[in-house]
Parts: C-alpha cells; structure tokens; sequence
C-alpha cells in the first residue's frame, strides 16, 4: 500500500501514446462509433475508415467466411487489430535465419488482438462459419498493403 499526496494530479493520457491494441479494443466495444458503416460484401472483405488524425486511422472490416486479405505486410506501419465477432485465422510468414520459411497460425476469437509492425507479412481470413468483424489500427504511413508470395523453400518473396 502507498499514500498519494493531495496535491497529486492526474495527468490526461494522450491519445497519440496508446498502444495501437488499445485504441483498437477501445473501438471494439464502442459499437455506436462504428455500427453504422458495417456491411459485407459477397464479393470481398468489407472495409470502412472510421477515423482518421495525427497519423492514426482505424478501420473496420467485415469478413464473410472464406473472405481473406492475402499475404501481405504493411510497409512502414505499425500498428494492431482485435477481432470484435465471430473467428480469423492469422498466417504469419517469414524467413528462418538458416534460410527455411516458417509459417505460424495464429487462430483469433472475440477480443484478441495481434500486432504488426514494418516487415510483418501475414494473411488473414475467415475459416469459421460466420461473419467476423474487426477493427484495425495503422500508425506511420497508413493501410498500405504489398503483396507477397510464399516460396515453400525461402518463405516469404515481395511481389
């Protein structure tokens, strides 16, 4: 236990230093921000901004099952998604230091999140029966998206 003087202010978070998880499960919960923009295409994943400032954007998507962004990283971004319904699969490709590709799964329900960074490559996709949703946060250069292909020998090639 600890004493806290009485003249001890608390100091505002600033919104620019949260983690890109918090921002994302702060939108997950705030339905109201978002609820109105939600769609499913049959075509492809959904996909809306919901907000952007300060070098911040967050986006919702939609996911019908089947309905995937294929192998990818994000350029010079960093940031987070959580899931908020239903079940993604993550793919995660890179490059062993022996030369070998590794691929790890990584399965998301409700409220989990994963994080990436510059050099992150990964897939994702719905493998469960039902719609999903998420929310994806991307700080430092925004949604940008370069495709890969993976080499079963070398891993992960740029396309």
């Amino acid at each position: 236990m600890f004493a806290v003087p009485d003249n001890t202010l608390a100091l505002t978070e600033k919104a620019a230093l949260r983690h890109p998880v918090r921002v994302a499960l702060a939108y997950a919960v705030d339905r109201d921000a978002w609820r109105h923009l939600l769609r499913y295409d049959p075509e492809q994943r959904f996909s809306a901004l919901i907000r952007s400032e300060g070098g911040e954007e967050v986006w919702l998507m939609g996911w019908l099952p089947g309905q995937y962004a294929g192998l990818h990283d994000h350029a010079d971004s960093t940031g987070a998604f959580t899931v908020v319904s239903g079940q993604l699969t993550e793919t995660v490709a890179r490059r062993a230091p022996d030369g070998r590709a590794l691929t790890e799964l990584h399965a998301l329900a409700e409220g989990q999140s994963r994080v990436f960074g510059p050099g992150y490559i990964h897939q994702v996709r719905n493998d469960g029966p039902d719609p999903a949703i998420s929310i994806h946060v991307y700080r430092s250069g925004g949604r940008a998206m370069r495709s890969y292909h993976l080499d079963p020998v070398t891993g992960p090639v740029r396309d």
